[in-house]
């Protein structure tokens, strides 16, 4: 059973709300820009990078967009990965599970998907810490597009910071990314 290892308290609910990086309307656009590898937090936002030519390395989906199921469009379009990782994570949390997952996925050749059982909404926070300095961490901004967050020093503080402010275990989570 997954071990809760953070948990988003309601009062830092509206500053998650703030981009960590640059809004993009177009894939395209941020492919030409964005780094190695890339890490998807969404399943909308893997849909759309695939369409543009570009499967992430890393894709974290939960079959779902704005509480929704996705269109069969998006799950099919979802499925051509190399590797499939299934996790436990309940909504507003990071969990053992998910970053055992991601760790393992940084360490796959192939693209990966870690398909979550539950919600992949702050994913994106401990992706920027797994991910390795020059890539990306895209995830989905709802109604405004995709952000694109170039993983380096500054981009893992900030992450870091928010994580260390929620009911969480920094330590525990940093060991497993560094395993």
């Amino acid at each position: 059973m997954a071990t809760i290892l953070a948990k988003l308290p309601q009062s830092m609910r509206s500053e998650l709300k703030e981009p960590l990086g640059e809004i993009h309307t177009a894939a395209e656009t941020l492919l030409e820009a964005a780094g190695d590898p890339i890490v998807a937090v969404g399943d909308i936002v893997t849909y759309h990078l695939i369409g543009a030519g570009r499967r992430p390395d890393v894709a974290i989906v939960d079959g779902k967009t704005k509480r929704e199921r996705v269109e069969r469009s998006v799950r099919e379009a979802i499925e051509g990965f190399d590797e499939r990782i299934d996790v436990a994570n309940p909504q507003s949390t990071i969990t053992d599970d998910l970053l055992e997952a991601m760790a393992s996925a940084m360490a796959i050749a192939g693209p990966v998907v870690i398909v979550v059982d539950g919600e992949e909404d702050l994913a994106s926070l401990p992706a920027v810490l797994a991910t390795p300095d020059g890539g990306t961490v895209v995830y989905g901004q709802p109604d405004e597009g995709m952000v694109s967050v170039p993983v380096g020093a500054d981009s893992r503080t900030r992450c870091r910071n928010l994580i260390e402010r929620m009911q969480s275990d920094p330590e525990r989570i940093d060991a497993i990314l560094s395993a």
